[in-house]
């Protein structure tokens, strides 16, 4: 059997607890979602946090598992905690302190970048003030880099590539960019991390198409970035499994 390691899940979400939008649907079926992974060959996966409180969270899960891994970095439409939890110092200085006091678990720095596409949660010059921020980390703990990219390129490019010299690698996840746009980050050394987002169009195809096997690696995302019947992706799709609705939860 293949051997898998998914890069990027985000199972702090409360949809793997049952709750969706808001509401109880179903019991807590954690550990169900788990094990149907791992007996299909997950081998690892590395859950995505993306603020303070998510942060602790994905260290509960992952503490006691030896296959959970997880990252630690302040998503850039979250940026905004930096400011109204405490001063923007002492909160850098709390995710220092996650990835020292947990270094065996901790093993990149996380998701962290630009989304111009989403620019109602955190305007951008605040996405773009705390990306750098948190770059320092990477300087500081030589941990490499889980990236959020979308709508911005020519910004995230300038301010990655002027720390070059200095950071650890890392990936790109959930790639939705051009060919243009993985060649650009490709050559900067980094890889590109690709799900079902990525695979939406004839024109991310070609995208993931040129993008080198050795520099590509794959994510779930999940709960989210799944590939629907509706992708372009769909049709490479080999192995199929019945979906129930939420509504139609059954033991």
């Amino acid at each position: 059997m293949r051997k898998y390691i998914d890069i990027g899940a985000n199972l702090t979400d409360a949809v793997f607890k049952g709750v969706y939008r808001g509401k109880k649907v179903h019991d807590d079926d954690f550990h169900h979602v788990l094990n149907r992974a791992f007996e299909i060959g997950m081998d690892k996966i590395i859950v995505t946090a993306g603020c303070k409180d998510d942060i602790n969270e994905a260290l509960k899960l992952v503490k006691d598992n030896e296959r959970l891994y997880c990252t630690v970095g302040v998503h850039p439409t979250r940026c905004n905690e930096f400011e109204n939890n405490d001063n923007p110092e002492n909160h850098l200085n709390i995710l220092k302190d996650f990835i020292v006091e947990n270094k065996d678990k901790v093993v990149a720095l996380g998701e962290i970048g630009l989304d111009y596409d989403r620019t109602q949660f955190c305007p951008i010059e605040t996405q773009k003030k705390y990306f750098k921020m948190q770059l320092q980390l990477a300087t500081e703990t030589n941990l490499p880099l889980f990236l959020h990219s979308r709508n911005c390129a020519d910004d995230f490019i300038d301010i990655i590539s002027k720390k070059r010299d200095v950071l650890h690698g890392g990936v790109v996840h959930s790639f939705t960019g051009t060919v243009e746009e993985a060649e650009m980050y490709t050559d900067l050394g980094f890889f590109i991390g690709i799900n079902g987002c990525s695979l939406k169009t004839e024109e991310n195809l070609k995208a993931m198409a040129s993008i080198p096997t050795e520099k590509l690696m794959i994510e779930t995302d999940a709960p989210w970035c799944g590939i629907k019947n509706t992708h372009a992706g769909s049709k490479f799709v080999k192995s199929k499994w019945d979906v129930k609705k939420e509504r139609r939860w059954i033991e």
